[in-house]
Protein backbone atom coordinates (compact mmCIF):
# COMPACT_ATOMS: atom_id res chain seq x y z
CA UNK A 1 0.00 0.00 0.00
CA UNK A 2 3.38 2.22 0.10
CA UNK A 3 4.43 2.02 -3.03
CA UNK A 4 2.49 4.37 -4.67
CA UNK A 5 3.25 7.38 -2.27
CA UNK A 6 6.57 6.65 -2.57
CA UNK A 7 6.79 6.93 -6.31
CA UNK A 8 5.11 9.87 -5.59
CA UNK A 9 7.29 11.53 -3.31
CA UNK A 10 10.50 10.61 -5.12
CA UNK A 11 9.16 12.11 -8.38
CA UNK A 12 8.11 15.34 -6.63
CA UNK A 13 11.22 15.70 -4.88
CA UNK A 14 13.81 15.13 -7.81
CA UNK A 15 11.50 17.64 -10.15
CA UNK A 16 11.07 20.77 -7.53
CA UNK A 17 15.13 20.10 -6.06
CA UNK A 18 15.96 20.46 -9.99
CA UNK A 19 14.65 24.26 -10.21
CA UNK A 20 14.86 25.06 -6.82
CA UNK A 21 15.32 28.94 -6.30
CA UNK A 22 16.38 31.19 -3.69
CA UNK A 23 13.63 33.55 -4.12
CA UNK A 24 10.38 32.47 -2.82
CA UNK A 25 7.37 32.89 -1.88
CA UNK A 26 5.41 30.70 1.40
CA UNK A 27 1.75 29.52 0.80
CA UNK A 28 -1.00 26.70 0.74
CA UNK A 29 -3.26 25.21 -1.85
CA UNK A 30 -5.56 22.24 -2.66
CA UNK A 31 -4.25 20.57 -5.65
CA UNK A 32 -7.48 18.95 -8.17
CA UNK A 33 -6.76 16.54 -10.67
CA UNK A 34 -8.70 17.55 -13.91
CA UNK A 35 -7.35 15.36 -16.32
CA UNK A 36 -9.05 11.42 -17.68
CA UNK A 37 -6.84 9.92 -15.13
CA UNK A 38 -8.72 10.63 -11.95
CA UNK A 39 -10.37 13.91 -12.70
CA UNK A 40 -11.56 15.42 -9.40
CA UNK A 41 -9.13 13.78 -6.75
CA UNK A 42 -7.73 15.95 -4.19
CA UNK A 43 -4.60 17.09 -2.62
CA UNK A 44 -3.01 19.44 0.02
CA UNK A 45 -0.04 21.46 -0.40
CA UNK A 46 1.88 23.91 1.83
CA UNK A 47 5.33 25.32 0.75
CA UNK A 48 7.78 26.44 3.10
CA UNK A 49 10.96 28.58 2.88
CA UNK A 50 12.47 25.27 1.43
CA UNK A 51 10.39 22.45 2.47
CA UNK A 52 7.19 21.62 1.37
CA UNK A 53 4.02 19.22 2.55
CA UNK A 54 1.62 17.15 0.57
CA UNK A 55 -1.23 15.37 2.21
CA UNK A 56 -3.29 12.88 -0.17
CA UNK A 57 -6.49 11.20 0.58
CA UNK A 58 -6.70 7.92 -0.36
CA UNK A 59 -9.81 5.25 -0.40
CA UNK A 60 -10.63 4.01 3.34
CA UNK A 61 -8.21 6.32 4.48
CA UNK A 62 -5.33 5.08 3.37
CA UNK A 63 -3.79 7.96 2.41
CA UNK A 64 -0.53 10.09 3.60
CA UNK A 65 1.54 12.53 3.89
CA UNK A 66 5.15 13.50 2.26
CA UNK A 67 7.31 15.71 3.49
CA UNK A 68 10.41 16.97 1.51
CA UNK A 69 13.33 19.15 2.29
CA UNK A 70 14.48 20.59 -1.36
CA UNK A 71 17.91 21.95 0.32
CA UNK A 72 18.72 18.27 1.95
CA UNK A 73 16.95 16.78 -1.22
CA UNK A 74 15.38 13.98 1.42
CA UNK A 75 11.91 13.08 1.44
CA UNK A 76 9.33 11.68 4.49
CA UNK A 77 6.57 9.42 4.29
CA UNK A 78 4.41 10.32 7.22
CA UNK A 79 1.50 7.71 8.13
CA UNK A 80 -0.48 8.35 10.65
CA UNK A 81 -2.85 5.65 10.85
CA UNK A 82 0.18 4.06 11.38
CA UNK A 83 2.19 6.19 13.79
CA UNK A 84 4.98 5.73 11.33
CA UNK A 85 7.59 7.59 9.24
CA UNK A 86 9.51 6.80 6.16
CA UNK A 87 12.50 8.03 4.57
CA UNK A 88 12.42 7.47 0.70
CA UNK A 89 15.63 7.10 -1.02
CA UNK A 90 15.42 9.63 -4.25
CA UNK A 91 16.93 6.99 -6.48
CA UNK A 92 13.08 5.52 -6.22
CA UNK A 93 11.66 8.41 -8.54
CA UNK A 94 9.26 7.71 -10.88
CA UNK A 95 8.64 9.92 -14.13
CA UNK A 96 5.69 9.19 -14.60
CA UNK A 97 4.38 10.83 -11.86
CA UNK A 98 1.18 13.30 -11.87
CA UNK A 99 2.61 16.29 -10.10
CA UNK A 100 4.87 17.49 -12.44
CA UNK A 101 5.97 20.34 -10.17
CA UNK A 102 8.73 22.62 -11.23
CA UNK A 103 10.27 26.13 -9.78
CA UNK A 104 11.57 29.08 -11.88
CA UNK A 105 13.39 32.04 -10.38
CA UNK A 106 12.16 33.53 -13.23
CA UNK A 107 8.54 32.94 -14.54
CA UNK A 108 9.31 35.60 -17.54
CA UNK A 109 11.88 32.99 -18.57
CA UNK A 110 10.98 29.81 -17.27
CA UNK A 111 12.34 27.80 -20.39
CA UNK A 112 15.89 27.78 -18.85
CA UNK A 113 14.62 25.69 -15.71
CA UNK A 114 12.10 23.71 -17.54
CA UNK A 115 15.03 22.30 -19.97
CA UNK A 116 17.24 21.84 -17.42
CA UNK A 117 15.39 18.96 -15.80
CA UNK A 118 16.52 15.65 -16.50
CA UNK A 119 13.32 14.23 -17.80
CA UNK A 120 13.24 17.02 -20.33
CA UNK A 121 17.00 16.89 -21.90
CA UNK A 122 16.97 17.39 -25.41
CA UNK A 123 12.89 18.50 -25.01
CA UNK A 124 11.71 21.99 -26.06
CA UNK A 125 9.72 25.01 -24.29
CA UNK A 126 8.51 28.56 -25.01
CA UNK A 127 6.46 30.77 -23.98
CA UNK A 128 3.17 31.39 -25.36
CA UNK A 129 1.82 34.42 -23.26
CA UNK A 130 -0.46 36.04 -20.42
CA UNK A 131 -3.65 34.51 -19.27
CA UNK A 132 -5.72 34.29 -15.85
CA UNK A 133 -6.16 31.17 -14.47
CA UNK A 134 -8.67 30.65 -11.17
CA UNK A 135 -8.53 34.76 -11.00
CA UNK A 136 -4.29 35.16 -11.19
CA UNK A 137 -2.48 36.19 -13.74
CA UNK A 138 -0.18 33.62 -15.16
CA UNK A 139 2.66 33.21 -17.72
CA UNK A 140 1.94 30.15 -20.21
CA UNK A 141 4.37 27.83 -21.58
CA UNK A 142 4.45 24.81 -23.77
CA UNK A 143 6.90 22.41 -23.90
CA UNK A 144 8.04 19.14 -24.51
CA UNK A 145 10.32 16.26 -23.03
CA UNK A 146 12.78 13.94 -23.95
CA UNK A 147 10.28 11.86 -25.43
CA UNK A 148 8.45 14.24 -27.08
CA UNK A 149 5.31 14.10 -25.11
CA UNK A 150 3.89 17.60 -24.58
CA UNK A 151 2.84 19.74 -21.58
CA UNK A 152 1.52 22.70 -21.27
CA UNK A 153 1.97 24.91 -17.30
CA UNK A 154 0.45 27.68 -16.49
CA UNK A 155 3.42 29.70 -13.82
CA UNK A 156 2.09 31.97 -11.44
CA UNK A 157 4.42 35.19 -11.04
CA UNK A 158 4.22 35.62 -7.31
CA UNK A 159 4.86 32.04 -5.97
CA UNK A 160 6.80 31.28 -8.96
CA UNK A 161 5.30 28.04 -9.23
CA UNK A 162 2.80 26.37 -11.51
CA UNK A 163 -0.82 27.14 -11.51
CA UNK A 164 -2.04 24.43 -14.00
CA UNK A 165 -0.41 21.64 -15.43
CA UNK A 166 -1.78 19.45 -18.69
CA UNK A 167 -0.08 16.55 -20.42
CA UNK A 168 -0.47 14.03 -22.62
CA UNK A 169 -0.65 11.28 -20.59
CA UNK A 170 -3.84 12.70 -18.63
CA UNK A 171 -2.55 13.53 -15.44
CA UNK A 172 -3.54 17.30 -15.69
CA UNK A 173 -3.98 19.55 -12.36
CA UNK A 174 -4.42 22.62 -11.36
CA UNK A 175 -3.81 24.99 -7.66
CA UNK A 176 -7.06 26.20 -6.21
CA UNK A 177 -7.90 27.74 -2.97
CA UNK A 178 -4.75 29.35 -3.10
CA UNK A 179 -3.65 31.27 0.08
CA UNK A 180 -0.27 32.71 0.40
CA UNK A 181 1.32 33.72 3.71
CA UNK A 182 4.21 31.94 6.44
CA UNK A 183 3.61 28.54 6.88
CA UNK A 184 3.96 26.99 10.54
CA UNK A 185 7.60 25.17 11.08
CA UNK A 186 5.72 22.54 12.34
CA UNK A 187 4.14 21.44 9.33
CA UNK A 188 7.16 20.04 8.21
CA UNK A 189 8.07 18.20 10.82
CA UNK A 190 7.39 14.24 11.95
CA UNK A 191 4.85 14.08 14.93
CA UNK A 192 6.54 13.30 18.42
CA UNK A 193 6.33 10.14 19.17
CA UNK A 194 6.61 7.90 15.18
CA UNK A 195 8.52 5.44 14.79
CA UNK A 196 10.80 4.77 11.55
CA UNK A 197 9.56 2.32 9.13
CA UNK A 198 12.33 -0.01 7.93
CA UNK A 199 11.31 -0.62 4.50
CA UNK A 200 14.50 -2.79 3.67
CA UNK A 201 13.41 -5.05 6.15
CA UNK A 202 9.73 -5.49 5.47
CA UNK A 203 11.49 -6.13 1.27
CA UNK A 204 13.64 -8.97 2.87
CA UNK A 205 10.87 -10.41 4.92
CA UNK A 206 8.56 -10.66 1.88
CA UNK A 207 11.48 -12.87 0.46
CA UNK A 208 11.74 -15.38 2.30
Amino acid sequence: MFRPMVKSACAIVCLLAASFALAQSEFSADIVTTGREGGGKKAKIFFGKDKVRIETAGERGMGGTVIMDLTAHTSTMVMDQQRMYMQVPIQMQNQRDPYHFFRTGDVENACADWLALPANKGGTCHKVGTETVNGRSAVKYEGTNAEGKSGTAWLDPKLHFPLKWVSDNGNDWELQNIKEGSQPSSLFEVPAGYKKFDMGGMMQRQQN
